[in-house]
């Protein structure tokens, strides 16, 4: 019952994640494709036999894939986490974030969406030949283009690990596919370029659409374990954080430093009474030593001193708030603690080698 209610739970959360994932996956690619579509048919140029980009063409597939992410990542968030990239979900497996078992649900979710909206676009949009697919452009050799991608996906993955907010990653996707569409179709997640290929036709080069990204996500996830590992939040200290959580920063600390001062104070009336205790005990072992052996007793008779009282340095509030005195300090109408040796150990709360009493308990441990 308890494994159901987490992020990675049971078979009935899994598939509730898959379903999300499918849906927001094929929603992502069907308006991604069917923009790209739309903006090489119009301008009559197939990706895969362009020399010179046009730059207006460009920004619209960069804007197209921009704003169909972040529509969807903010509709299917709360369902699946709106993964929607393989390499993405291979970064969040690899730093903790998405189980194993979860990650293959999401994973197959995303490639089964992939083919689907491909296929929806090339059914539904006229047009002969499939133009949203990746292809590296004139002069890009397949080298360039795995390490081009490669890069292309550290930028989005750190991005998203860092920051993990929606508007961020359409941010960096958007700004990576402005240079990356013109030289390998800027894929960036494998699932985009698997879909367009089913349909398509396979390059070649396929591979390198899925080993690039792949890459980029284990770079990205492992430079960011180590900076997690470096405790890179402390660099920085307060300049991230919201009004709200400085002020909750500010009363722990404020809440330690009190809970110090109170063990100072404690610990100097510990000693106080240790080092009192210890002259008593010394002059009683010096007496008898002196009867023992025959020798005359220089020293007076030993006698039981009167009873002591200390105040304890804390007001009666004070008092109350310390849990380690709460449930044996009453607080009456004598705003103190006495600490003495002569009431039965039962009446006392031991702490440490100390015995603590209320002044009122003591008063009415007296009365006959």
């Amino acid at each position: 019952m308890a494994a159901n209610k987490g992020i990675n739970g049971g078979l009935k959360n899994h598939f509730i994640a898959f379903l999300g994932e499918f849906v927001g996956t094929f929603l992502f690619l069907f308006f991604a494709y069917g923009g790209t579509q739309t903006a090489n048919q119009t301008s009559q140029k197939n990706p895969s036999i362009v020399a010179s980009p046009d730059i207006n063409q460009l920004l619209y597939i960069a804007l197209i894939f921009g704003f169909s992410l972040t529509v969807n990542v903010w509709i299917f968030f709360r369902v699946s986490g709106g993964l929607f990239n393989p390499a993405v979900t291979l970064a969040l497996c690899l730093v903790g974030v998405v189980g194993p078992v979860r990650s293959i649900f999401i994973f197959i979710a995303q490639v089964v969406a992939s083919i689907a909206a491909a296929a929806a676009v090339r059914g539904l949009i006229p047009g002969d030949t499939v133009l949203f697919s990746c292809a590296l452009s004139p002069g890009t050799s397949i080298a360039q283009g795995l390490f081009l991608e490669m890069f292309f996906t550290i930028e989005l993955v750190f991005t998203i690990l860092m920051l993990a907010a929606e508007k961020t990653k359409v941010t960096f996707l958007f700004v990576a596919e402005l240079m990356g569409v013109a030289w390998t179709g800027s894929a960036l997640n494998p699932a985009r370029a698997f879909g367009a290929e089913v349909i398509g036709g396979f390059r070649v080069y396929h591979w390198i659409y899925w080993l690039g990204p792949f890459m980029g996500a284990v770079l990205a996830a492992g430079f960011y374990k180590v900076i997690k590992f470096l405790n890179y939040e402390q660099v920085n200290g307060e300049q991230d954080l919201s009004a709200e959580e400085k002020q909750l920063k500010d009363e722990k600390k404020a809440r330690k430093k009190e809970e110090r001062r109170r063990k100072q104070n404690f610990a100097s009336l510990f000693q106080h009474g240790r080092m009192h205790h210890h002259h008593q005990a010394n002059t009683r072992n010096a007496t008898v030593n002196d009867v023992d052996n025959g020798r005359p007793n220089s020293a007076p008779p030993y006698t039981e001193p009167p009873a002591q009282q200390h105040t304890w340095p804390h007001s009666a509030s004070t008092i109350r708030e310390n849990e380690d005195f709460s449930r044996f300090a009453e607080v009456g109408s004598q705003d103190g603690i006495v600490i003495t040796r002569e009431q039965p150990a039962e009446q006392y709360r031991l702490s440490g080698e100390r015995y603590v009493q209320d002044a009122n308990a003591q008063n009415r441990a007296k009365t006959p």
